[in-house]
């Protein structure tokens, strides 16, 4: 995502309802790794382009998920235990 949505304001700017509809759908996704038209297919209801783009945006630059050339991957954990490890700095 090398365009920075911050920088000019959107039509659409995403309600809360869809943030949490699209980062469901990623999490429960039954493939690691899901691409953009994948996502669109799986969302519920349609969302325009622009607005799921500054969804996907958010959702990298709040650390839950991952863009890559492939495509995206949900990487948030909700482990209480995992984070305190990270944080420790513990090897697994």
């Amino acid at each position: 995502m090398s365009q920075q949505i911050t920088r000019r304001k959107p039509e659409h700017w995403p309600t809360l309802n869809t943030v949490i509809m699209v980062e469901e759908t990623i999490k429960k996704s039954e493939q690691s790794v899901i691409t953009v038209a994948e996502l669109k297919r799986e969302l519920p209801r349609q969302v325009n382009h622009i607005t799921l783009m500054v969804v996907l945006e958010y959702l990298e630059k709040s650390g839950k998920i991952a863009v890559g050339l492939r495509g995206i991957t949900w990487v948030h954990t909700d482990s209480a235990l995992l984070r305190e490890l990270i944080k420790k700095g513990t090897e697994l």
